[in-house]
């Protein structure tokens, strides 16, 4: 499996950028990524929906039917499968990998702030890798964001993975996690069985070598990008009204229309 390969280049981690409609999965696609995954905050705040609520499961599917099956590897992030219903979650998976998904993110975070059982969390992986084995599932654990104050998020986190491998995860997921010396002593602790550690970037944490050089074998973006968009043109509105240029960033008009296959219609 191509994308499962991905996670084991010796030439370094992958880079996963997360994209949230089509233009935007083409425009990175265009840069060479080989692989892209969606951002469900991304799909959630362009519907005009809460994202971690379970409430994207058809604006998920929709878009992964207008990415997969493209120039590029397709990971859906699917929140925590939109149930707590492994037969439920498991459908969904099969509706992705129809629709040409290589991978898939599950969380085990809830938005009261609260995780999944971990049992729950794993029938919902094993279900999954029942229904559709080739997808690669990415089992994603927020200890690090939804940490128990009464002690360290590390005993919980090494808990919970262990499970998700167990009930058959491709990789481990572990946003929130920076600390340098703590994401060394994970990818240590994972070694023996294979399972690669996904670390989330952070513009406050360890560079792309950096995590290389821990051992880290998949980068994710998440939010990233579509925050970074986001911010990008409310910043030029605000430039146009004030009367300052605009940064010349932007792709053209011309250049955004070949994205889709558009043709020569009048720039608006």
């Amino acid at each position: 499996m191509v994308f499962k390969a991905l996670h084991h280049d010796p030439g370094g981690p992958l880079l996963l950028p997360n994209a949230w409609d089509h233009a935007s999965a083409a425009a990175l696609a265009g840069q060479g990524f080989a692989a892209i995954g969606t951002t469900s905050l991304g799909v959630a705040a362009a519907a005009g929906l809460p994202d971690g609520h379970a409430a994207t499961r058809e604006e998920t599917l929709r878009l992964a039917h207008r990415l997969g099956g493209g120039a590029f590897l397709l990971s859906v992030d699917a929140e925590g499968g939109f149930s707590d219903d492994p037969a439920e979650v498991a459908v969904l998976a099969r509706e992705l990998a129809q629709a040409g998904a290589v991978g898939i993110n599950l969380e085990d975070g809830r938005a009261d702030g609260t995780l999944t059982p971990a049992p729950v969390h794993a029938a919902k992986i094993a279900a999954v890798k029942a229904a559709v084995p080739d997808l690669f599932v990415n089992a994603r654990t927020d200890t690090y964001w939804l940490p128990d104050p009464r002690t360290s998020p590390e005993p919980e986190t090494r808990h919970r993975l262990d499970a998700y491998r167990q009930a058959g995860a491709d990789g481990v997921f572990v946003p929130g996690l920076t600390d340098p010396a703590a994401i060394q002593d994970l990818v240590a602790y994972l070694r023996p069985s294979g399972v690669p550690l996904n670390i989330l970037y952070s513009p406050t944490g360890p560079t792309v070598p950096e995590l290389a050089a821990l051992g880290v074998r998949r980068v994710s973006l998440g939010s990233l990008l579509f925050r970074a968009a986001l911010g990008a043109a409310v910043t030029a509105a605000l430039d146009v009204r004030a009367g300052r240029n605009v940064a010349p960033a932007a792709p053209t008009y011309g250049e955004v229309q070949e994205l889709s296959g558009g043709g020569d219609a009048a720039e608006i």
